[in-house]
């Protein structure tokens, strides 16, 4: 079993801001799996699908960001799913917005909910996607940045098309594996 998890704040407040690319993210790659993400189980919204027969739970944790280890690692003991098998989906500011990267692992960097997944199963060692959002202007504080929807009509059109790659890399890591994944969506960017 896969166990793939997007990132971001629940409520209303918090949709469709930078921070909550992973949860964007997984609302379009249900969509491409024609499922809902609706059950409620060890504080998250969770959907399961079949992938090429391997059985796919996507999750969007409702503990807040910055406790999202906590969703994540109940979620694995109960269904007993494999470090290689779980793929976390968030924001970076470190990375251009419009683009993505596909890592085997790595540290949080400056990501709350990455360091709490990162404490709670006591390793960085499993694969994750990282969904640019750009760095933060100089008038804003880093909380305020990712916390803030997108202003134009061009941000939101370069988020939408970096979601859609993620959501596509997503499934390139379940059907093919990590490497597959990596060299299929590092080198691409939204234009």
């Amino acid at each position: 079993m896969y166990l793939i998890v997007g990132l971001g704040n629940p409520g209303d407040p918090y949709e469709h801001t930078r921070h909550n690319a992973g949860f964007d993210v997984l609302t379009l790659l249900a969509g491409k799996l024609d499922i809902s993400i609706k059950r409620f189980k060890y504080r998250a919204l969770i959907g399961k699908t079949q992938v090429n027969g391997a059985k796919v739970l996507l999750c969007k944790p409702q503990t807040y960001m910055n406790l999202s280890g906590e969703s994540v690692c109940a979620l694995m003991r109960w269904y007993r799913i494999k470090l290689d098998h779980l793929l976390i989906i968030y924001d970076d500011v470190d990375l251009p917005a419009g683009t993505i990267r596909v890592r085997r692992e790595g540290s949080a960097g400056t990501h709350n909910g990455m360091r709490s997944i990162i404490d709670a199963l006591g390793t960085q060692f499993f694969p994750r996607i990282r969904v640019g959002i750009g760095p933060k202007p100089e008038r804003f504080e880093l909380a305020d940045w990712v916390l803030s929807p997108y202003h134009t009509a061009q941000e939101r059109q370069v988020a939408f098309e970096a979601y859609h790659m993620a959501a596509d890399a997503a499934l390139a890591f379940v059907r093919h594996g990590i490497d597959s994944a990596m060299s299929g969506f590092n080198k691409r960017a939204v234009e």
